[in-house]
Order: C-alpha cells, then structure tokens, then sequence
C-alpha cells in the first residue's frame, strides 16, 4: 500500500523534563552494585535478577573491559538454555512505552557473534545478526501491567544482552502507535552535527545518531526553536541540518536496504528552517514517487512530515530526496528523520482490565513465583 503523505503544522514547545519510571536494566550486573550510575547520563542501572529467570553472567573479554567503554556494555547475560527467555517489565496498562535493548558481543565467550530473534511478547521485533554492537527499540501501548521481552534461539548461536531499557512516554506521541499496532525504530538520524543525543537531551532517552554525507553542506544555529508535542524532537538536534553542497537542488536525504521482504515502513522527516533569507521549497519523493509537493519549512519552529500508510518496496530499497521547486530560493533542507518499521500482532491486544472474568496479575504473580519466566508459555498469556 502507497502512503499519503502528512504535513501537520507545529504545536506549541513543551518544556523538556525528566520523565519520571525510567527503568534502566544492567544485564549480567552483580546485585551488589544496584543503583550504579552512567557516568554520561547519570541514569541509574539495577540488576537484570529480579526480571529475568535463567541464564549466566558474562563480562567481556579483557581487551574491550575498559574503563572507556560504558559500563553497562561490560557485563552481559547469555542464554545457553531455552528456545525462549523473557525479561519481564513492569508496565500499566495502556500506557506507551518505548524498549530497547543494546547487544555488546565483547568476544565474551572466544566465539564468533551469533544470531538470533527479539520479541516483544509473542510478536517477532528485530534480528540480531552476527554483529560486534547493536541496539534495538521498540515503541509499543502496554496491554497489560507486564510485558515480555524476550530473545529466541533459532540456532544461530546462544542469545545474550547487554541491557534493557524501559521509558514511559506521554500519550501524544508518536500518536500512530497503538495498542493493536507498535513500532520497531529502523534508523534514527541527526543530521549536520557530529553527536549522539539522548538523556537529557531527549527526555525521553531516543538515541539520535549522527550522521553525515560528502555530498551534504551543515546548516546550524544557536537560536532557540519552538518544538512540537508529536514527536518532541531535542532541540539541539532542530539546531542543525543539511543541505545539498554548493547549493544544489536535490538533497538525497537517505537510502536504506531492508533484511527482510516482509517489512513495511514509515518515514518521519523532521524540519525546522534556519535560515530566513528567501524562500525555501522543495518537493518530497520516496523511490522516485512524490510524496508530498511544495513544502516549505516553518522559520525556528519543528514541523514534520510523515507517511500514514505503511510503504513495502518490491526490490526492498528505499530512497528519499528532497527537490527544489522552481520558485524556491534557498536548497532543500532537512534537520532529522526517523524510520520505524511495523511490529505485526499475531492477534488483536485486550487490556487485562476489560477481562473482568480473568485476574490477569494473579496469574503473572504466580508465573514468576514458580519461575518460568524463561519458557514460551509465558507469551502466551499476554494475547488475553
């Protein structure tokens, strides 16, 4: 299915703010160092004990066991035993959720880096695939008061993780997540800087990688920017952007290839115009359609485009260019986008409060009192 795109105008800045119920999970941690801080965020990182059942803690191998490396990609815990184990996160039920989880291989067992599945809860996510680092995240609405994330054997090697990370967020973002439907981030780029954002910069803990391009000019400001509620992109990431070199016209933005031909995706592009001079307009297209036309970028104020429907590329290529229009004055311009690809639900979520019949938390207390968190009964009980 072709999407439509959306262009919707840009909503009054909400102040940024520590939001409150992060749950920051240091895989394969001794119990002893709960509360250990990050030395760059200052996030606090508990023991992955009382979430998870099974598995063996790890450190990496010497040579990556540093102190310049991040602590929490210095333990791990791998799974040696099971198709399936869950690391269980206490959530409320209807609320949105972004997850991640980060995958540091370390060379902790002298092996070769294996593979395996990730899912959030019955529902395949993401593949980790024979990679030295890597991160995963998800944005979900919880259909319950626990939600299982869990990694799966499918014989590729033994499934480990380095950490799992659990941030609220507020109802109005990323308003196409729901709860029959959620997210898996695909790429998530800062354009025109040469740094990686999160907490506090987000306050919602997105990592915002930095990327950069030969064939791009960097815009960027000091000036304040009026930021959006939908998607609350940081300021400092609005504060930089591209353009084509030497002034060009068209501004290739992205092209990405996918691993798997069943995946669909959605295109979040991320605006604000530093620049004031003349007008600046330019045409949308993804793989060679135009999308949206004649766009021009509000003045130190987020703005946004997006794809409503979900996009499936026969050959599984996608590309994204930005073209000027003929009255335009100034070159394409783009500050961030975000690529998120769509997370299928085997079957439609009941919150567990519409089960009036059925005590759902009686159940999971049960479950983990008798420890099978580490089975794949447990994502079952999740479709109620």
């Amino acid at each position: 299915m072709e999407p439509l795109w959306v262009f919707v105008g840009a909503l009054l800045a909400a102040t940024a703010v520590h939001v409150a119920g992060f749950l920051s999970i240091d895989c394969g941690l001794d119990a002893k160092f709960n509360g250990r801080r990050d030395t760059y965020t200052d996030i606090a990182y508990v023991s992955d004990d009382p979430y998870v059942d099974g598995g063996m803690n790890h450190r990496v191998a010497a040579k990556f066991d540093v102190s310049s490396r991040s602590e929490n990609r210095r333990t791990l815990r791998s799974f040696p035993s099971g198709i399936r184990n869950c690391y269980t996160l206490p959530t409320e039920s209807g609320g949105k959720y972004l997850v991640r989880m980060e995958f540091f291989y370390g060379d902790y067992d002298g092996k070769t880096s294996p593979s395996f599945e990730v899912h959030l809860g019955s529902n395949y996510w993401d593949t980790f695939r024979n990679s030295d680092f890597w991160w995963s995240e998800a944005i979900f609405v919880a259909w319950g008061s626990w939600v299982p994330v869990c990694l799966v054997n499918t014989g590729g090697g033994t499934p480990f993780v380095s950490t799992v990370e659990l941030r609220p967020l507020l109802p109005s973002l990323y308003p196409q997540v729901t709860v029959d439907e959620s997210i898996s981030a695909f790429a998530r780029k800062n354009l025109g800087a040469d740094t990686i954002y999160r907490f506090p910069d987000d306050p919602y803990d997105r990592f915002w990688e930095w990327e950069v391009s030969s064939l791009w000019a960097n815009l960027s400001t000091k000036k304040t920017i009026q930021r959006e509620d939908s998607f609350a992109v940081p300021i400092p990431v609005l504060q930089t952007a591209v353009a084509p070199v030497n002034n060009g016209t068209v501004l290739h933005v992205g092209t990405w290839n996918t691993y798997k031909s069943t995946f669909e995706f959605k295109f979040f592009l991320h605006f604000s115009d530093i620049q004031n001079t003349q007008l600046r307009q330019f045409d949308i297209y993804l793989n060679d359609y135009e999308w949206y036309k004649k766009y021009s970028p509000p003045y130190l104020t987020a703005d946004y485009v997006y794809s409503t429907g979900w996009y499936k590329a026969t050959e599984g290529t996608y590309n994204i260019t930005l073209a000027a229009t003929n009255r335009s004055m100034l070159p394409p311009m783009v500050n961030a986008y975000e690529v998120f690809n769509r997370i299928p639900h085997d079957t439609p979520r009941t919150s567990p409060k519409d089960c009036y019949d059925f005590d759902f938390d009686f159940l999971r207390n049960m479950i983990l009192n008798f420890s099978f968190r580490n089975i794949s009964f447990i994502t079952q009980i999740t479709k109620f």
